[in-house]
């Protein structure tokens, strides 16, 4: 499960990263921004799975 939960924090960050750059390439602020949200979204939950990892024994 928790190889799962890492893929889609991998996912979401590789997808936010694509969006932020296309908006930013064809001048929309609006996509640029939520390209950004996407990837902070992964990270985020790459950083709970880091920190699960971290606790288990």
């Amino acid at each position: 499960m928790a190889g799962d939960e890492k893929g889609k924090a991998k996912k979401e960050q590789m997808k936010g990263k694509a969006k932020e750059t296309i908006g930013r390439t064809v001048g929309n602020e609006r996509m640029t921004a939520e390209g950004q949200a996407e990837k902070s979204k992964g990270d985020a939950r790459q950083a709970k799975e880091k920190a699960k990892d971290t606790l288990k024994p």
